[in-house]
């Protein structure tokens, strides 16, 4: 063990290490990357995380920069969880640490996941209605502030987030509150870095005050740091809308305090398959307006492939070989929407076909639910690796940029199945590719490229569902207004004026490093 790690298990309780298995471990995410830290260390409470911050913020002044990076579960497909620094896990930090049921409110550690989390919070009958996948962290979920399947009726993980507690880069603990211009001013004045940060936002604020309008009339791109725009309100100031795809660039968070709602009952599914575009676009505008849990699109290759390896799926594909699969689920009362979904389907073509759920077809929508995954998962010599995903298409372009997406596909040789989710607007495209081909770094760029192309000139943004960590970013640093540019830079550099938090994430992702760092297999993480 070296002397820095050692030196920093003396510090903390928790463990540092830096043995080549665990290094190796957490040297990959759910990304196309593979950048090996120097340490990896797992904090058990937030002085741990406050201890490690101070050490390397000291470091920073004597001008010796280690990079520090928060991880989750390892889930972000950008690569915003790796680092040539040290990786902070909160795998530890993971307790669920006061309940008020009559309130509703509920305070956590940052690395509880939304699944330990809901199975908590379902004795006191409640819920977040999050629909983010089961092993991702709550910290995670606000740093990526990703936009979950259930985001189009219940309005995504910002709604139910209270306050946060964050460490900020020199190690002082910053908790999130709305602040009327007094108490503004009270913070403002003392000679803290919190103190600096709220005296100097208020400024920032002020002398961009024209610039912040124009972005709010575009406001669907999660590059930068545009959630500023929701920080003041009403003569008021939270600094918490800041770190919502933040991707751990401004601080760390290390508790939770969340609203929670009454749990809803079990959602009720419905199936469409339409051999036409068009037809699918016209029953998902109707049934969006009955305000679905879920409603996604689905390109039918996505579930003819799940079906060749082993699925039974004869049920939902109905003898078509090509199309569109369209999902919906309820979580209200099934006589709220079975009798309008009739109405909307005698509008609809014939060749139309409907599953509503029942006993007997539940093993199917089980099978259909799951299609996706297996999609993803198993692919003959390759890898289906997220390069183009999560990003904003307007509904009115869809139909447009599949024509777009036709001629990309026949040019870069490439199968792409669209696939996402109609009521937040956000779709992926997921091709396979071959890692150990060496030519995979250019053909993946290339892609990246064309097909941020053709999304912007349907209207759409590479970052509307995602932040662009390490990956977009390739793209969005390069097509950033300078205006906005200087202004995210001013406050990344408020927050982390020596550089250490996350810096090659966001607005500091080098185009060069990133597409060197194209991993050629998809090695597993293992849990500690």
């Amino acid at each position: 063990m070296g002397k820095i790690a050692k030196y920093l298990n003396q510090l903390t309780v928790g463990n540092v290490f830096d043995n080549p298995e665990i290094l190796e471990n957490y040297s990959t995410d759910r990304s196309v990357l593979k950048i090996k830290p120097k340490l990896v260390a797992f904090p058990e409470s937030t002085t741990d995380i406050q201890k490690l911050l101070r050490f390397f913020y000291q470091l920073s002044q004597k001008d010796i920069k280690v990079a520090v990076t928060a991880r989750g579960s390892g889930l972000d497909e950008g690569g915003a969880d790796l680092t040539n620094g040290i990786v902070i896990s909160t795998e530890k930090l993971n307790n669920l640490l006061e309940i008020d049921p009559r309130e509703r409110l509920v305070r956590v550690q940052a690395g509880i996941t939304l699944k330990e989390l809901n199975t908590a919070l379902s004795v006191s009958g409640l819920t977040v209605p999050i629909d983010g996948r089961d092993g991702e962290t709550i910290g995670g979920l606000i740093s990526n502030y990703a936009k979950d399947e259930a985001s189009g009726k219940y309005g995504g993980i910002m709604n139910f987030v209270e306050r946060i507690e964050v460490i900020l880069a020199n190690g002082d603990c910053l908790q999130t509150e709305r602040l009327k211009k007094y108490a503004v001013a009270k913070k403002a004045v003392e000679k803290t870095l919190e103190g600096e940060i709220y005296r100097k936002i208020s400024k920032i604020l002020k002398e961009n005050d024209e610039l912040l309008v124009k972005i709010s009339k575009h406001d669907i791109s999660l590059s930068g740091y545009p959630t500023i725009l929701q920080a003041p309100k009403r003569e008021t100031l939270d600094l918490m809308p800041l770190f919502f795809g933040a991707q751990g660039t401004l601080g760390i968070i290390s508790e939770v305090i969340l609203r929670a709602v009454p749990l809803r009952a079990k959602a009720n599914r419905v199936v469409a398959t339409f051999k036409e575009i068009d037809d699918a676009i016209k029953y998902l505008e109707k049934i969006a307006e009955l305000m679905p849990r879920k409603l996604n699109l689905y390109d039918l290759k996505i579930i003819m492939e799940a079906r060749e390896s082993g699925k039974n799926l004869d049920g939902v594909i109905k003898r078509l070989e090509d199309g569109y699969v369209v999902f919906a689920s309820f979580d209200d009362k099934r006589n709220n929407y079975i009798k309008k979904i009739l109405n909307i389907k005698e509008i609809l073509p014939r060749n139309v076909k409907f599953i509503f759920e029942a006993p007997e077809n539940q093993t199917t929508l089980n099978e259909f639910e799951n299609s996706l995954a297996n999609y993803l998962g198993y692919v003959k010599n390759g890898e289906r690796v997220p390069i183009l995903t999560d990003f904003y298409l307007p509904a009115y372009n869809i139909k447009n940029f599949l024509k777009d997406l036709a001629i990309l596909e026949e040019k870069l040789d490439l199968d792409l199945a669209l696939y996402g989710s109609f009521s937040n607007s956000t779709y992926s495209l997921r091709p396979k590719f071959n890692l150990e081909d060496k030519d995979f770094n250019r053909k993946a760029a290339t892609f990246l490229k064309a097909g941020a192309y053709i999304i912007n000139r349907q209207g759409g943004s590479l970052t509307g569902g995602t932040p662009e960590g390490r990956l977009k970013a390739v793209v969005t640093n390069t097509e950033m207004p300078s205006a906005e540019e200087k202004l995210y830079t001013e406050i990344k550099e408020l927050f982390d004026k020596n550089g250490i938090l996350n810096p090659d994430v966001k607005l500091g992702a080098s185009s060069k490093f990133t597409l060197t760092h194209f991993r050629d297999t998809n090695r597993p993480k293992i849990m500690l």
